[in-house]
């Protein structure tokens, strides 16, 4: 059986110098690309809560953060893009910089089989390769192969699957997933995980959440850089309360620079979603970041981040594009209804990214239904919308207008009132008040 990729030690290891490779949250620049020192085994990483006496950047549970990692200073809350391969389908690394992506997140198994984690360590690292001057996070590679390869069947050694290129059978180990993501050199990575869908009950859960807390002691073991890589573990523990806890203070005890919470946006209910979420943040420390993992939907993250969450990824934002479905204050619109094949309005009349400044409903109408360039340009407007819906919410929380950007985000979203019972339950939790948003309840 052969492993993912050769094991070899990293040709270098840096290390990262607060006081001279951090910039200062007040000087000009910030969000810009941070230095790099050499040889210098110091703070890698800082989380930042502005406000932590709670009267600025915090509301309730929900909190704006500034996030400084070896290659950028990002704020929270962030969505992610997802690039499989080290690339967004369809744009730009400077389209994506331009409309303010802050983290381009790489899938490890996919950058393993092609171009091979060795090669890209061989030019320089991922973000050499690719050319991408901020941040990136890798996962550990797990959910490909449990989500696409049928095959793969997981022991307490790892994940045993048949590699596509030739049938083969080959095992991914946390010290392999570990390894690759060292060579591949993101400014987060993820511990290797026992992933299992989130609707399975029973015996298995328990399984695959004492095997993940196993498995992130392997990882730890084999991370051999630090001081320049941030390891985030991921909790698990299906909808089972009892289990989260347990997962959680496991991780907690293990005192890592982030944590993940996983297992989740894979066909549970939403009152399910919600409650799990809550129960994990509130558990989490508060100054290390919370990451929700495979959350796309903007009403998803804005509940999220009412709850005390501060990062999300998907590839909804640009799969749903794809399908000529473009995002939108009110929701979504589906460019290629009938309706649009006249209209001469832009996608979103208070959205300035370059899409809406240049071009119709009408003429996406046609370029989706006939040509790929469409699904390129409503990609870059989805993006957009999610970035913009990003800085909306750190803003929101600096300026101490969190409840009002919430209640004015749900009025757009539900405009008869009928906002969903889950997400009134979340934010009664959360704090938040949306009760003019809502509705009146009639006998």
């Amino acid at each position: 059986m052969e492993p993912l990729s050769r094991p070899r030690t990293p040709s270098f290891i840096l290390g990262f110098s607060r006081r001279e490779s951090f910039r200062s949250p007040t000087a000009k620049g910030e969000g810009e690309r941070v230095g790099v020192v050499q040889g210098v085994r110091a703070s890698y990483f800082l989380f930042d809560i502005k406000g932590c006496d709670f009267t600025l950047g915090k509301f309730n549970r929900a909190r704006a953060a500034r996030l400084t990692l070896p290659h950028f200073i990002c704020q929270t809350p962030l969505f992610m893009p997802v690039g499989t391969q080290g690339t967004i389908k369809g744009l730009t690394n400077n389209q994506l910089e331009e409309i303010g992506c802050q983290i381009i997140l790489g899938n490890t198994y996919h950058l393993a089989l092609r171009p091979s984690a060795e090669l890209i360590d061989d030019l320089g690292g991922l973000h050499k390769f690719m050319n991408w001057k901020r941040a990136l996070l890798t996962d550990s590679g797990g959910f490909q192969m449990v989500s696409l390869l049928h095959l793969a069947d997981i022991t307490e050694q790892g994940v045993t699957f048949q590699s596509p290129v030739d049938g083969k059978p080959m095992l991914l180990t946390p010290e392999e997933s570990i390894q690759i993501q060292n060579k591949i050199g993101a400014d987060i990575i993820m511990a290797l995980d026992d992933v299992v869908k989130t609707t399975i009950t029973g015996p298995r859960i328990e399984e695959a959440m004492y095997r993940t807390l196993r498995w992130i002691d392997r990882c730890i073991a084999a991370h051999k850089r630090p001081d320049a890589q941030n390891l985030f573990g991921i909790v698990q523990g299906g909808l089972d309360p009892v289990l989260r806890d347990i997962c959680v203070r496991g991780f907690v005890d293990r005192n890592l620079p982030g944590y993940a919470i996983g297992g989740l946006a894979g066909g549970e209910d939403k009152d399910s979603f919600w409650r799990v979420v809550a129960q994990c943040t509130a558990a989490l420390p508060e100054d290390k970041p919370r990451y929700v993992m495979g959350v796309g939907y903007p009403l998803d993250i804005v509940v999220c981040s009412a709850l005390g969450a501060d990062m999300y990824d998907c590839v909804y934002p640009t799969r749903t594009a794809r399908f000529g479905t473009a995002l939108v204050p009110e929701g979504v619109l589906r460019l290629k209804n009938q309706a649009m094949a006249n209209d001469e309005r832009p996608i979103d009349s208070t959205c300035t990214c370059m899409v809406c400044r240049n071009y119709t409903r009408a003429y996406l109408h046609c370029l989706v239904t006939k040509d790929a360039m469409g699904s390129q340009l409503v990609s870059y407007h989805n993006l957009s919308y999610m970035m913009r819906l990003s800085k909306d919410l750190h803003t929101s929380l600096v300026e101490g207008q969190f409840p009002e950007f919430v209640q004015g985000f749900l009025r757009a979203q539900f405009p008869k009132g009928d906002v969903p019972e889950w997400v009134c339950n979340a934010m009664e939790v959360a704090g938040v008040d949306i009760s003019t948003c809502c509705a009146p309840i009639t006998s």
